[in-house]
């Protein structure tokens, strides 16, 4: 059975082309890894980053681990689908991966 927030969370990442679930915002970030994840996205050509602070609501929390099979936060989707944490979009980044992705999703 699915979480009863999974609609939310569906809503969330497929109604903002860029969206991250961090501890903290995207203009405080309470974490380094969510600060260097906010830093990556940016980079790569995000002007309005959204995002959700887990810290401030633990069910969802439950719901978006639920959600995405991913026990940390960060989490990154970008054009409704899960990308992944800090780390591989840094590593998306750096090989390049990551600016193309950001674009199409930007466009739509």
């Amino acid at each position: 059975m699915s979480h009863p927030l999974r609609p939310e969370i569906e809503n969330l990442v497929n109604k903002n082309p860029v969206y991250i679930f961090m501890k903290g915002t995207p203009d405080f970030p309470m974490c380094g890894f969510s600060a260097r994840a906010c830093q990556v996205l940016k980079a790569a050509g995000v002007s309005k980053l959204v995002g959700f602070d887990v810290l401030s609501d633990d069910p969802m929390w439950d719901a978006l681990e639920d959600f995405s099979q991913w026990p940390t936060v960060p989490q990154i989707f970008i054009g409704g689908k899960f990308i992944g944490g800090c780390d591989i979009v840094s590593e998306m980044f750096e090989r390049g991966e990551l600016q193309p992705l950001v674009a199409e999703a930007l466009k739509k």
